[in-house]
């Protein structure tokens, strides 16, 4: 079991294919995380979302992953999500 647990918050669209395929990436790798489909919020609560992203990813695009605060990954990228999840541990 690793020593260093990540805080993931990923920011995603309900309907976008990449979005869909990052959550099934951290579910299959038994990564917890936190997540908002933004298209699916409304009001101040979505106004909120969006500028927690904006800080990271002032394009607003999707998915958005921040990891424990510092590390962001835009889009669907396994390789990217298999180096940052790592930690340079070998299972198995």
């Amino acid at each position: 079991m690793p020593e260093t647990v990540k805080r993931v918050m990923l920011y995603a669209i309900s309907t976008c294919g990449h979005c869909r395929n990052t959550k099934k990436w951290l579910k299959e790798n038994n990564i917890e995380y936190d997540w908002h489909d933004v298209d699916l919020l409304h009001g101040d609560e979505k106004r909120k979302c969006l500028d927690d992203v904006r800080q990271y990813n002032p394009r607003l695009t999707f998915p958005t992953m921040i990891i424990d605060g510092e590390t962001v990954i835009i889009g669907y990228h396994p390789e990217e999500f298999e180096e940052v999840f790592s930690n340079g541990e070998e299972d198995g």
